[in-house]
């Protein structure tokens, strides 16, 4: 039988490093800020990127270069369910809706998930995948 870990918080520390202007202190994200951000950072950051952590991330960015359609688009949602699933122990109840752009050569991403220990409705964030080249 599996355990429910019961949280009242989550705090993590913003990645701008700006200090607040008034208390010069760093700013805090908190609760569902700081888990779309640490989710957003876990898609967005490439393996082999961070230096004591080579798997940490996903491998979305192969993907890109490829065509425009709805399989490459399931790729992609494997691909960020299995990378967040991995790295981020705090949500619950992923859903990952990816829908391919052809006319723009991007991908809309639209992730769901519920926050382990908070009684809040469901959390959603959505960002846009595209090729640079």
């Amino acid at each position: 039988m599996s355990t429910r870990r019961i949280s009242r918080a989550f705090k993590d520390i913003s990645l701008s490093f700006d200090p607040h202007p008034v208390t010069k202190d760093l700013p805090v994200l908190v609760n569902e800020r700081a888990i779309i951000r640490s989710v957003r950072n876990i898609v967005e950051t490439i393996p082999t990127e961070r230096f004591f952590n080579a798997t940490f991330g996903s491998d979305i960015r192969r993907s890109l270069f490829g065509f425009v359609d709805i399989g490459t688009a399931l790729v992609i949602e494997e691909q960020i369910s299995n990378s967040i699933g991995f790295y981020e122990p705090r949500i619950e109840n992923l859903k990952i809706q990816v829908d391919p752009q052809p006319d723009n050569n991007s991908f809309n991403c639209n992730v769901f998930f519920d926050i382990v220990g908070l009684d809040i409705p469901t959390s959603n964030f959505s960002f846009i995948l595209e090729a640079t080249r």
